[in-house]
C-alpha cells in the first residue's frame, strides 16, 4: 500500500469545511486519481476488478487486483500461481480468486504523466461535486427570500456591475437588470435577496438572484406581519414598478381584524420595515374585494373615483372609470405609473377620463355594469342610519381609534 498520512484526511476535512464538499468525496477523487495512473503504468490490468481502498487509521491507500489461483501463471496481472498463494493463505484450491494488494513499490515515481492524469481526474470530481452541492441547495431555497452580504462587485463587459452575494453554502448573483434602479450596492452591507433561477452555462452554475422580484415584497411582508405569516390575512396579488412603487391588495376573512391596518402597524411600523429594506420604495396597500367595482377604485386611490363602467370584451377585460377633473392627474399619476400598477394589480384594463372630458358624450354604451359610486356610497350610508344605537356608538368608537393611529387604506413613504 501507498502511505499518504493523516495529511489527506487534514486537507479532506478542510475543504468540507471551507467550500461545504463532503470530504468523503474528495478521497473518491484521490483514490480514483491513483488508479487511473495505476492503469497508465500497468499495459495489462482488470479494468472491472482493480480497486483502490483508503486506511483512515494508517493512511494508506492500496491498489487491490482480482487474481485467479493457477498452476502455471501465463498472466502476473492477472493470475497468481498456486505456491504463492499458499504462502499467502496456505488453505487456498485451484480455481479461487483473491484479492491482492498489487500497489507497485515505485507508485510515488510514476511521473509527470500520472500526476497531471490524478490530478485532472481530482479535479474534475471536485467540480462535479461543488455543482451538485450549489444544485441542492438551490433546489431548497428556489422562490424565498435569503439575508447575505455583498461580496464583490464585478463590471461586465457592457460596462455594468454584477452584484455577489455571499448567501453561506453558496453564491449568488444579481445581474444588472435585477438590481433597483439608483440604487448603489456596496461591499459587505447586508442585503435581503429573492432566489430566482439557476443557470447551467458555465463550469459552475450560477444561482441568479433579485433585488426587484414582487415575490420579494410578499417575503418581506410575510416577515413583518404575523398575520400574513399565520394566513390570518392573505396577500391576494401585488404589482411593483421596482425601486419606485409598489401596490399591494390584501384580504382577511376574520372580520374583526382589519387587513390594511395590520399590514402598516402601529404608527406604520411594520410598513416602515419593507420601505427601508426597499430604499425607500413607496408601498400601497389597499384593500382587496371580490366586487371587481370596489376592487378597481381601491386600486387606483389615492385618487376618487366618481363613475366605473365594466365591459367585457373579447380582448379581455376591460373598465372605464371616471373622476373629477382635480383627480385626473393623481388618478393616472406621474407618467402613468398610477393607473398602470392598479391595471397590473387588478388584471383589468384601465380607461379613464375625468368628468369634463365625458361631458356630452356617451358613456357606459355596451357596459356590462355600470355603477355611480358617490351613490353606493350614498346607500352605504342610508343603511348604516338604520343600525341599532348601541352598534352606532361602536362603529364610531371605532372611528375615533383609527383616527387616532396614522393609518390609512393606501400606506405610502413620505417624501
Amino acid at each position: 500500500m501507498y502511505k499518504i498520512g493523516s495529511q489527506l484526511l487534514e486537507a479532506a476535512e478542510q475543504l468540507e469545511s471551507e467550500r461545504n464538499i463532503p470530504k468523503q468525496v474528495f478521497i473518491n477523487a484521490i483514490c480514483d486519481a491513483i488508479l487511473a495512473a495505476y492503469k497508465r503504468k500497468v499495459p495489462d490490468h482488470n479494468v472491472d476488478g482493480v480497486h483502490t481502498q483508503f486506511d483512515e487509521v494508517t493512511g494508506e491507500i492500496g491498489i487491490f487486483a482480482p487474481k485467479t489461483i493457477v498452476e502455471l501463471v501465463t498472466n502476473e496481472y492477472r493470475e497468481i500461481a498456486i505456491a504463492e498463494a499458499k504462502e499467502l493463505l496456505p488453505d487456498v484450491e485451484l480455481g479461487e480468486i483473491l484479492e491482492l494488494d498489487v500497489t507497485p513499490d515505485d507508485f510515488a515515481e510514476y511521473g509527470r504523466i500520472a500526476a497531471q492524469a490524478a490530478k485532472q481526474i481530482m479535479t474534475q470530481r471536485l467540480r462535479e461535486a461543488e455543482k451538485d452541492l450549489i444544485k441542492q441547495e438551490f433546489v431548497g431555497r428556489q422562490g424565498t427570500m435569503m439575508t447575505g452580504q455583498i461580496k464583490r462587485i464585478e463590471i461586465l463587459n457592457n460596462g455594468k456591475p454584477n452584484v455577489v452575494v455571499d448567501l453561506g453554502r453558496f453564491e449568488g448573483h444579481i445581474p444588472p437588470r435585477e438590481q433597483l434602479p439608483g440604487e448603489t450596492y456596496k461591499v459587505g452591507s447586508r442585503i435581503r435577496v429573492y432566489v430566482k433561477e439557476l443557470r447551467e452555462s458555465g463550469r459552475i452554475p450560477t444561482v441568479i438572484v433579485s433585488h426587484t422580484n414582487e415575490e420579494l415584497v410578499r417575503e418581506m411582508f410575510e416577515l413583518e406581519v404575523p398575520e400574513i405569516d399565520d394566513g390570518t390575512v392573505e396577500i391576494k396579488a401585488i404589482a411593483r414598478e421596482a425601486g419606485y412603487r409598489t401596490k399591494i391588495a390584501v384580504h382577511s376573512n376574520d372580520a374583526d381584524i382589519d387587513p390594511v391596518g395590520a399590514c402598516i402597524g402601529s404608527r406604520g411600523a411594520r410598513i416602515q420595515n419593507v420601505v427601508s429594506e426597499l430604499k425607500n420604495e413607496k408601498i400601497d396597500v389597499i384593500r382587496w374585494s371580490p366586487d371587481p367595482i370596489d376592487f378597481i377604485s381601491n386600486a387606483l386611490s389615492p385618487a376618487r373615483i366618481t363613475t366605473v363602467a365594466l365591459y367585457d370584451d373579447p380582448a379581455g377585460r376591460r373598465t372605464e372609470v371616471i373622476v373629477p377633473d382635480d383627480q385626473l392627474s393623481l388618478a393616472i399619476g406621474r407618467n402613468g405609473q398610477n393607473v398602470r400598477l392598479a391595471a397590473k394589480l387588478t388584471e383589468w384594463k384601465i380607461d379613464i377620463r375625468s368628468e369634463s372630458q365625458i361631458k356630452g358624450q356617451p358613456f357606459g354604451v355596451g357596459a356590462t355594469t355600470t355603477v355611480v359610486l358617490e351613490q353606493k356610497d350614498k346607500e352605504k350610508t342610508e343603511k348604516q342610519t338604520e343600525t341599532p344605537s348601541e352598534e352606532i356608538k361602536s362603529e364610531e368608537a371605532k372611528s375615533e381609534e383609527i383616527k387616532d393611529e396614522p393609518q390609512k387604506e393606501t400606506a405610502e413613504k413620505e417624501g
